[in-house]
């Protein structure tokens, strides 16, 4: 855990046979850190490059360097602590949609997502490093609203609080028919395995390594 170079709280799912899915889907087992051979879908692999890096995930706090003189075990105990403060939120189910030009999972907004959301980033960003200038120069600060320019300074990131739309990001940006094509497979890849209903019922502390791929750490169960 000490040489990861970020840190971030994700939902993953536990294990199942959807975990599993969508493992193979973007050929990096978040949960297990290995490589997944992929379904046989052409392009899949360079059409998932971004997501495979990450894994299976919904953001819940985004990834943030450790503020200095913070250790990466107090983190883990702040977010042990904050896990037991929250209830785990149920939801119907998953939609799978093309949003901003990429494919992912998600479900209709909820109140008690946003409100747990909303905890987790503020809760814990005494431990977030300040934004270093060519890390907000990366968020191309002159295209956000201003209001996401705002929570860009104060929370390290532009979609949080009420810009906060969670999701479970599934490929990189398609353009033209790859988005139906990727649509069509990714259905029929989770045919039957999509839970219904939806339960967000962990904080995942995942830590990015020093290649640039994700790791589940450790899962908290919610338990308010």
């Amino acid at each position: 855990m000490d040489d990861m170079k970020r840190f971030a709280i994700y939902y993953a799912p536990r294990s199942s046979a959807f975990a599993d899915a969508a493992a193979r889907w973007l050929g990096w087992d978040l949960a297990g850190g290995r490589a997944e051979v992929r379904p046989d879908v052409p392009g899949l692999a360079a059409l998932t490059a971004v997501p495979g890096k990450y894994g299976f995930h919904g953001t819940i706090k985004p990834p943030f360097r450790l503020a200095e003189k913070l250790s990466p075990a107090y983190l883990a105990q702040a977010v042990q602590a904050l896990a037991k403060t929250i209830a785990p939120v149920r939801l119907p189910g998953l939609d799978l949609v093309q949003i901003d030009g990429f494919l992912a999972l998600i479900p209709a907004p909820d109140p008690a997502l946003s409100a747990l959301a909303d905890k987790v980033v503020q809760s814990l960003d005494p431990f977030r490093a300040a934004l270093t200038e060519a890390e907000i120069a990366r968020r191309r600060p002159e295209s956000l609203s201003p209001r996401q320019r705002d929570l860009l300074a104060q929370f390290g990131y532009p979609y949080v609080m009420e810009e906060f739309k969670f999701h479970l990001t599934l490929t990189d940006r398609l353009a033209g028919a790859e988005g139906q094509r990727l649509k069509v497979a990714a259905a029929q890849h989770f045919a039957g395995l999509i839970p219904e209903p939806f339960w967000l019922e962990d904080l995942c502390l995942c830590g990015e390594d020093q290649g640039g791929r994700f790791h589940l750490i450790h899962r908290y169960a919610l338990s308010d």
